[in-house]
C-alpha cells in the first residue's frame, strides 16, 4: 500500500509539473508574439527577461530547499568519524562571545563542547522566557482557538530561535526536519500509554505542591477553579520546555550515544524548568484571580438596592449583609 501510494504521488507531481511548464511556455510565447507585433526586438527581450526570472526562481528555490551535507554522526567520542564531524560543527556553529578561546585557530572537540555549553545556557534562557508566556496563555485562554494557536506558535518560535542560535546559516528543510524530530519526542505524538505517567508526573507535582487555600480568599471554594487554570498553564509550560530542551539537545548532538539519551535527559530538565517557572508564575496568577474575584464580588454587591421606606425586614437584612461583605472585601483588598 505504501509503495503504491508513493508511486501515485510521484506520478501526480510529475504530471502537475509538466502541465504547469506547458502552460507557462504557452503564455510566454503568446505574450512574446504580441510584443513582437509592436516592435521586432520586444518579444525577444521579453523572453530573455522571463527566462532569467524563471532561472533565478529555480536557483533560489534549490538554495532554499536543499539540505546541506552533514558528516557522519560518530558512534562515540573515539570513533574515526569524530574529527570530520567536529570540523563540520565548527564551520556551522556561531562562536559564543563568552567563550574563553574565541580567537583560537584550531578548534578541537573540547573547544566545541565548551562553545555548546555557552549556547545551551542561551537556549535554555530563551526556552524559559517563552514557556513563561505560554503558562499564562494556557491558564487564561485554555480550550480556545486563540490559546491553542498562540501556544503552538510560541513552541515553533522556541524551536526556531534555538535552531538559529546553533547555525550561522539557516536552511528551511533542515529546520523542518528539526521540528519533526522534536514533535516525535513530545507526548501523544506517538501515543504510548506507558509513557504518559512519566510526562504527567511533573505537572501534577507542580500543581499539588501549592497550598491553594492560602493563596485566595475563600480558598476552599475557589481551589478547583484555580487548580483548573493552574493545570492548564502548567501543561502548556511543560510542553514548551520539553520542545525547547529537545531542540537544544538535537542541535548539540555529537555522538550516537548523545542521541539515545535525548528523551530522558530532556524530561528531567523540563521537569526542573517547569518547577522554576511555576514558582515564579504562581503568585502572579493567584493575585490576579484574587483581585478579579474581589472586584467581581464588590460589583455584584453594588447591584443590591438600598432599603426604601416601607420595605420588609428581609430586604433590610439583605442590604445590611451586602454592605458588611463589601466593607470586608475592601479591607482585605
Amino acid at each position: 500500500m505504501k509503495r503504491k501510494t508513493t508511486l501515485f504521488l510521484y506520478a501526480a507531481l510529475i504530471a502537475t509539473t509538466l502541465i504547469l511548464v506547458v502552460f507557462i511556455v504557452n503564455q510566454l510565447s503568446a505574450a512574446a508574439a504580441l510584443l513582437s507585433s509592436l516592435h521586432p526586438f520586444a518579444g525577444k527581450l521579453f523572453l530573455l527577461f522571463s527566462t532569467s526570472v524563471l532561472l533565478l526562481l529555480l536557483y533560489s528555490g534549490i538554495q532554499l530547499f536543499s539540505v546541506p551535507k552533514r558528516a557522519v554522526l560518530p558512534e562515540h567520542e573515539n570513533s574515526k568519524e569524530t574529527e570530520a564531524y567536529t570540523a563540520q560543527l565548527t564551520s556551522r556553529l556561531p562562536i559564543h562571545p563568552m567563550h574563553p578561546d574565541v580567537s583560537k585557530n584550531e578548534k578541537d572537540q573540547r573547544w566545541v563542547r565548551t562553545n555548546l555549553k555557552f549556547l545551551e545556557v542561551d537556549a535554555f534562557n530563551t526556552t524559559r522566557q517563552i514557556a513563561t508566556k505560554n503558562f499564562f496563555v494556557g491558564a487564561f485562554a485554555q480550550n480556545t482557538s486563540y490559546g491553542t494557536t498562540t501556544s503552538l506558535l510560541n513552541i515553533f518560535k522556541v524551536v526556531w530561535k534555538i535552531y538559529a542560535l546553533h547555525n550561522r546559516e539557516q536552511n528551511l528543510r533542515e529546520f523542518i526536519t528539526l521540528v519533526r524530530s522534536v514533535y516525535a519526542y513530545l507526548p501523544l505524538s506517538d501515543f504510548k500509554k506507558e509513557d504518559i505517567p512519566a510526562h504527567i508526573k511533573p505537572i501534577i507535582q507542580s500543581s499539588f505542591s501549592n497550598t491553594l487555600s492560602t493563596l485566595l480568599p475563600a480558598g476552599n471554594l475557589l481551589s478547583p477553579f484555580f487548580l483548573n487554570l493552574f493545570m492548564a498553564g502548567s501543561t502548556n509550560t511543560y510542553l514548551t520546555c520539553l520542545a525547547g530542551i529537545i531542540a537544544t539537545h538535537h542541535c548539540q548532538i555529537m555522538t550516537e550515544e548523545d542521541k539515545k539519551d535525548i528523551i530522558q535527559q530532556s524530561m528531567f530538565e523540563a521537569s526542573f524548568m517547569l518547577k522554576e517557572i511555576v514558582r515564579e508564575c504562581n503568585p502572579v496568577l493567584s493575585v490576579t484571580i484574587s483581585q478579579a474575584v474581589k472586584k467581581a464580588g464588590i460589583e455584584s454587591l453594588d447591584t443590591i438596592p438600598t432599603p426604601s421606606t416601607g420595605s420588609g425586614m428581609a430586604q433590610d437584612i439583605v442590604s445590611h449583609l451586602a454592605s458588611s461583605l463589601k466593607h470586608i472585601l475592601k479591607e482585605n483588598g
